[in-house]
């Protein structure tokens, strides 16, 4: 996926509203420099800030994903998961995370279904964050660490966690090996 597609949907979206930076960073909670750079340079924001900014502009995290309708059931088969943004720390620096969106044909979905791979870069600046909703996380390879609130923990192959996503979190990779997980982000209207 583009990034300036979604850059470009947000900047649509807060063109309707009638917000700019500065309504939109009060409206979601996020430092104005941060939207300022997430919509001017080519880094796709990380789940959490742009879950904020679509609650703050009335739409569903999906709509900055997709924007297709499908019928049920909606089927994504390994070999067509093609569709892939990655998440960077800042411009010009490997990524930390590439993300496969698994339900991005599901308009009427109240989940966010991923394949994720947790790049070695995820555990370089360890970044706290937290938006409504709930996470689901079932690790596939390698081994996880999760920050949640105070406490670590470090999870492996066909390990799993539950978390309420208000809680301050952050998941990365231990040690040089990507891991690989599949996620599930539960975001109530």
């Amino acid at each position: 996926m583009q990034t300036g597609k979604v850059n470009q949907r947000i900047l649509s979206f807060m063109e309707k509203r009638g917000m700019d930076i500065t309504t939109l960073s009060e409206a979601a909670g996020l430092d104005p420099q941060f939207i300022k750079t997430m919509l001017d340079e080519d880094a796709y924001p990380p789940l959490g800030p742009l879950m904020k900014i679509a609650r703050a502009l009335g739409v569903r995290l999906g709509t900055f994903l997709d924007d297709q309708d499908s019928s049920d059931p909606y089927i994504v088969r390994k070999a067509e998961r093609a569709d892939s943004f990655s998440v960077l720390d800042s411009t010009n620096k490997a990524p930390a995370l590439n993300f496969y969106a698994l339900g991005k044909g599901k308009s009427d979905r109240h989940m966010e279904p991923f394949f994720v791979e947790i790049l070695p870069e995820s555990a370089k600046k360890k970044t706290l964050s937290s938006h409504e909703g709930e996470e689901f996380i079932v690790i596939v390879s390698g081994v996880v660490e999760v920050i949640y609130g105070n406490e670590t923990y470090e999870l492996k192959p066909g390990d799993s966690i539950y978390y309420n996503s208000v809680v301050p979190h952050y998941v990365s990779c231990v040690g040089e090996e990507k891991a690989e997980i599949y996620a599930v982000v539960y975001i109530p209207e």
